[in-house]
C-alpha cells in the first residue's frame, strides 16, 4: 500500500544476516523510482565503512538536504522524496546516529531513511522510534529448498544424498551462506555430485564423530578424558564459535539433562563466548565448558547411585 501510494515512513530493518534485509529495500525503491530515477533519487550508503560522525555531516547531509525535481517515470509512484539506505547501521557510532536523527528531523519532508541492521538493541532509541520497525526472522526451510534446487538446476549442479539438507543445518537460515556453501562445494567437487562431507569441511562445521567422541568422554567420570578430548578436537582446528555453537545446540536436544542443567550449560557457554571476546585462552574456555558439562552429565547418575547405595 506504502508503495502504491507513494508514502513511505522512516524504516528500520533489522534481523539475521542473509534473510532479504537489503534485498528487500533496494526492491521497494525500484518499485518506487523505476529504473530511470532510481540511481539520482537512491543513496545507499554501507555503515559499517562510512560510520563516522564525518559521513553523516557531510556525504549524508548534503545528500538529504538537496531538494526533488519533478521529475516522472510513466508507471512508477515516484514521490517527491529521496531515499538513503544505511546498510549495517548498527555498527555506526553513538555520536553518529545523535546527528543523524537531527538530519531525520530537519529534512524529513524531501527524505525518508531506511536503516538496515543485525541488532536492533545497538541503534539509540531516539533514532529508532523514529522509524517503522520490521524484523526478519530466518527464512523457512521450504523456501531455502526451492531456492537452492532452482539455482543448482540452473548451474548445473549435482546434489547427492543428503547435501541439501546439510546446506540447510549448516546455513541455519542463511540464504546468502547456503548460496556460498552450494557454490563453494561444487568448486571442490570438480564436476561431482556435491556430498554432505564435502558442505561440512566448506562451512567448518564439526562433524558428528568429533563432537560424539566429545560427548562420550563428558559423559564419562574421569576428568583425564575429557582433557584429551578437548586438545583432540583443538589441534583439528576447528573455529571456537562452531564449537561452542555446536555444544549449544546438542545439549538442548539431549534427553538425559534436566531442564535445570540445560539453562546451566547455556549459562556456562554463554559466559565462555564473552570471555573469548574480551581475549581469553580459546583451550581454557573449551576445557572450563566441559569440565562444567562433565560435572553436569555425571550428576545425575551420581544421585542415582547415592540413592540404590542408601537403601
Amino acid at each position: 500500500m506504502s508503495i502504491d501510494q507513494g508514502n513511505l515512513p522512516h524504516l528500520l530493518m533489522h534481523g539475521p544476516p542473509g534473510t532479504g534485509k537489503t534485498t528487500t529495500i533496494l526492491a521497494v525503491a525500484r518499485a518506487l523510482y523505476g529504473p530511470e530515477l532510481y540511481r539520482s533519487r537512491i543513496l545507499e550508503l554501507n555503515a559499517s565503512d562510512e560510520r563516522g560522525i564525518s559521513v553523516v555531516r557531510e556525504k549524508i547531509k548534503t545528500f538529504a538536504q538537496a531538494a526533488v525535481g519533478g521529475q516522472r517515470t510513466p508507471g512508477y509512484p515516484c514521490p517527491r522524496f529521496k531515499l538513503i539506505i544505511l546498510d549495517e547501521a548498527d555498527t555506526m557510532t553513538a555520536d553518529a546516529q545523535s546527528a543523524l536523527r537531527r538530519i531525520m528531523e530537519a529534512y524529513s519532508r524531501v527524505t525518508r531513511f531506511c536503516l538496515v541492521c543485525n541488532y536492533v538493541t545497538r541503534i539509540i532509541e531516539p533514532l529508532a522510534s523514529r522509524c517503522a520497525k520490521f524484523r526478519f526472522k530466518p527464512l523457512p526451510v521450504d523456501s531455502m529448498v526451492q531456492r537452492i534446487n532452482y539455482i543448482a538446476e540452473q548451474e548445473g549442479v549435482q546434489l547427492g544424498e543428503g547435501a541439501l539438507d546439510t546446506i540447510l543445518t549448516c546455513s541455519g537460515g542463511d540464504m546468502r551462506k547456503a548460496v556460498t556453501f552450494l557454490q563453494s562445494s561444487h568448486q571442490l567437487s570438480g564436476g561431482q555430485p556435491v556430498s554432505t562431507e564435502m558442505v561440512v569441511d566448506i562451512s567448518g562445521q564439526v562433524p558428528k564423530n568429533v563432537m560424539g567422541k566429545l560427548w562420550t568422554n563428558m559423559a564419562g567420570r574421569q576428568f583425564e578424558p575429557v582433557r584429551s578430548a578437548v586438545a583432540d578436537v583443538l589441534a583439528e582446528g576447528y573455529p571456537m564459535g562452531a564449537l561452542l555453537a555446536q555444544l549449544l545446540e546438542d545439549a538442548v536436544g539431549r534427553q538425559d539433562l534436566s531442564d535445570v542443567s540445560k539453562a546451566m550449560i547455556c549459562e556456562k557457554i554463554a559466559h565462555a563466548d564473552q570471555c573469548l571476546a574480551d581475549g581469553a585462552s580459546e583451550s581454557l574456555q573449551l576445557l572450563d565448558v566441559a569440565a562444567f558439562m562433565n560435572r553436569q552429565l555425571t550428576k545425575k547418575t551420581s544421585e542415582v547411585d547415592t540413592k540404590v547405595a542408601t537403601h
